[in-house]
């Protein structure tokens, strides 16, 4: 694992790799699914404007996300339901979803570079790097996939379940979002086991 600056991160720092960026969306929300992609960029077709999706606008990110996988050697989104989530808690169900996006990937990596501070378990090598979905473009992209896959799924949630605003909050514990599930009560797609979402449901949060 490494925190170290690769703002300066070229193909160059890892001679003779084929590296793949591996990035989440949607630890945070109460609702909906958590992804992830991987994307393996190719150095002859370089992208203009990659950096961390949550610093772009909508607009620029549903454009980028079409140009990476127009432009991409390889890239793959996975995810992992409200019920695995559950399940598994979201930090577990996380590495789940980023080691099913790294083996959707057509072309097999030699080296995994993961946004955050800890890897998934993988047959590759790997790397963890804090912040990196704004130091390396490949990181960047999956940044970018992940969420606009993610925006995507929670539109079609707002189209089952109108009254918690999706189109708006994403399923995070926004105000709206907060007030709309206590007047509503809690949807097949809330995460049962996000304090907010238990309280409601009257379960006890139990010691770690």
């Amino acid at each position: 694992m490494s925190d170290r600056n690769l703002s300066l991160f070229n193909d160059n720092d890892y001679p003779d790799e084929i590296i793949c960026g591996v990035d989440e969306a949607g630890r945070g929300p109460l609702a909906g699914p958590v992804f992830a992609a991987a994307v393996i960029l190719d150095p002859q077709r370089p992208l203009i404007g990659l950096r961390d999706s949550k610093k772009l606008s909508a607009e620029r990110r549903e454009a980028l996300a079409e140009q990476i996988k127009e432009n991409a050697l390889a890239w793959a989104i996975a995810e992992c339901s409200e019920e695995e989530i559950d399940s598994l808690n979201i930090l577990q169900a996380t590495m789940v979803t980023m080691r099913h996006a790294v083996a959707g990937l057509a072309i097999l990596p030699t080296l995994a570079l993961i946004d955050g501070n800890r890897c998934p378990p993988l047959n590759i090598r790997n790397e963890a790097i804090v912040k990196g979905d704004d130091k390396v473009q490949a990181i960047s992209a999956a940044s970018i996939l992940a969420k606009t896959a993610r925006d995507a799924a929670l539109q079609v949630l707002h189209a089952q379940y109108p009254y918690y605003a999706f189109d708006q909050n994403k399923g995070y514990p926004t105000a709206l979002h907060l007030e709309r599930l206590r007047l509503h009560g809690v949807s097949p797609v809330h995460r049962k086991s996000y304090a907010p979402v238990r309280a409601l449901l009257g379960v006890k949060l139990t010691a770690a």
